[in-house]
């Protein structure tokens, strides 16, 4: 199954017995907004509570650290997923934020059949697909076990290695001038981790907020990639979120998954470890 799903694709799937819809729209007035208007069918997730564990101190896992599998396949089976269900995910933001976060654990515990709403809710809306405000209800399913998240991920040590090892690559999605160190808006130092590459993950969308298709995404990544195996790469974000943005591009190129760094520059920036700026 096709990790991205366009809006007509899922206009024609709104029937369908065994689709579950997700709205992983984040921030402050999230919830508000889900309540006030949201796809027919779909069922609010928040990014804080349901796709991230409460983090005390950033310094050691970053913002937004993952839960347990266990935690998460929970969440699943409260929200009705189960080993059939085709699931649809969406956000406000064309998928770089929590709607990718949650493609990329539901596929890591082992569900098979999720994609991601390409262009969002905004797509949806624009291909008549009916919406409802108030809440959604679902009924619990049995699920199997998770205990652990099958997806490769890497620790502040093992990027820290492979941002000084020529066989390996570190990829910063975050936009130019946070990379640069020119601008930080979230978190508390600016700049990047020495030795990594930048590539937005704006860069993975035209002009429209859609993906790029396949085989332009191939060209890009492999570009940048070289003759480097996805176990020699390394993706990381601000707090492990828009990162996941790249890794499903990579995998709607029909490309490997690589490693994703979830602590990312928040927790790297905290670590006392060195820090690279523009022209430094």
């Amino acid at each position: 199954m096709a990790p991205v799903i366009t809006p007509s694709e899922l206009l024609s799937l709104q029937q369908h017995k065994n689709l579950v819809l997700i709205d992983a729209r984040s921030g402050g007035d999230a919830k508000e907004k889900y309540l006030t208007e949201h796809l027919q069918g779909a069922l609010w997730v928040d990014l804080e509570q349901d796709l991230a564990q409460k983090s005390d101190d950033p310094a050691n896992g970053g913002r937004h650290p993952l839960p347990s599998p266990q935690q998460f396949n929970r969440l699943l089976a409260q929200l009705g997923i189960g080993p059939k269900s085709q699931v649809v995910v969406y956000d406000d933001k064309n998928g770089a934020n929590a709607a990718a976060r949650f493609w990329w654990m539901a596929k890591s515990i082992g569900q098979e059949q999720v994609q991601v709403l390409d262009g969002g809710l905004a797509a949806a809306l624009a291909v008549g697909f009916p919406t409802r405000s108030g809440t959604e209800t679902s009924a619990m399913v049995e699920r199997g076990q998770a205990d652990a998240w099958k997806w490769p991920t890497a620790n502040i040590d093992e990027v820290e290695a492979a941002a000084q090892d020529a066989g390996n690559l570190v990829i910063d999605v975050r936009e130019k001038d946070r990379y640069d160190g020119l601008r930080e808006p979230i978190d508390l130092v600016a700049g990047h981790i020495p030795g990594a590459i930048n590539v937005p993950f704006s860069d993975n969308l035209d002009e429209t907020g859609r993906f790029l298709s396949p085989e332009a995404l191939r060209s890009k990544y492999r570009a940048a990639l070289g003759d480097r195996d996805a176990a020699h790469v390394v993706v990381h974000c601000g707090s492990g979120v828009t990162a996941c943005h790249t890794l499903l591009a990579l995998a709607h190129a029909g490309l490997e998954v690589p490693k994703l760094y979830v602590g990312s520059w928040s927790e790297w920036s905290r670590s006392g470890r060195e820090i690279a700026r523009k022209h430094e």
